[in-house]
């Protein structure tokens, strides 16, 4: 897998879409990775494609709740703040044996 780092890149140079939020004048770090075809095109909850249609100004109260809606019809499996904490100090915890 081929893989380009630039240090200190100008944000002037960077595609529009890319340079939304950062100051003109700042320089940043860019990371470019070949993706292998298998994962070329992201599937799931936080695909690109998904994040890109999402509303750049406040919802109201009809959108929020369309948007819970469809949420939680996809049925993902909740999970309530103790089972969390639980997972993660599980984690934790193994790096101290």
């Amino acid at each position: 897998m081929n893989k380009i780092v630039r240090e200190h890149y100008p944000v002037a140079n960077l595609p529009e879409d890319l340079r939304e939020g950062l100051e003109k004048d700042a320089t940043v770090r860019v990371v470019i990775e070949e993706q292998p075809p298998e994962q070329a095109r992201p599937s799931g909850f936080l695909e690109s494609e998904y994040i890109a249609s999402l509303p750049k100004t406040p919802l109201t109260r009809e959108e929020l709740r369309k948007m819970i809606q469809r949420i939680r019809a996809q049925d993902r499996p909740s999970v309530s703040t103790e089972e969390a904490v639980a997972r993660i100090r599980e984690l934790r915890d193994e790096w101290d044996y």
